[in-house]
């Protein structure tokens, strides 16, 4: 029997996959969870359909990242901190205060998406943003003496 997956399935197939299944496997586990669905013409053709809108979506919003990437680059950010001797700033730079100011330099970037270890001293520090799909950039953090 011809299914269409609805959700990944251990040694059967992923999402979208069309695969043949027996047929008491199919009615009595497959359809009852809701992992599949009988794999009819019309079916299978509005699920190409779906695949491929899907795709396109894809790609647009991997050339939006690409874009945002390529803009944001070489941006550096700078930061007024209080500190004290031996360059040690009074609390730390963290993944969100670098989102903020990200946002007022018109760069729409998820905290979660920006990764380094919080910053504590006082010079020029690096950081990864990493958008998925192998696209990052680093970016320069500068800490001054407030």
């Amino acid at each position: 029997m011809k299914v269409i997956l609805q959700k990944d399935v251990k040694n059967v197939g992923k999402v979208g996959d069309v695969v043949s299944v027996a047929q008491g496997y199919a009615r009595n586990f497959l359809f009852p969870r809701k992992l599949a669905t009988l794999a009819d013409e019309n079916k299978v053709r509005m699920w190409e359909h779906l695949k491929a809108v899907s795709e396109a979506k894809k790609k647009k919003a991997l050339a939006e990242r690409k874009e945002l990437l390529e803009k944001m680059a070489g941006v550096t950010l700078t930061f007024k901190m209080a500190a004290g001797e031996k360059e040690k700033i009074f609390g730390s730079v963290t993944a969100h205060d670098v989102s903020r100011e990200l946002e007022v330099k018109g760069f729409s970037v998820d905290r979660r998406d920006i990764h380094f270890e919080a910053i504590k001293m006082l010079g020029q520090h690096k950081v990864a943003v990493n958008l998925g799909d192998g696209l990052s950039a680093d970016l320069t953090v500068v800490v001054e003496k407030a």
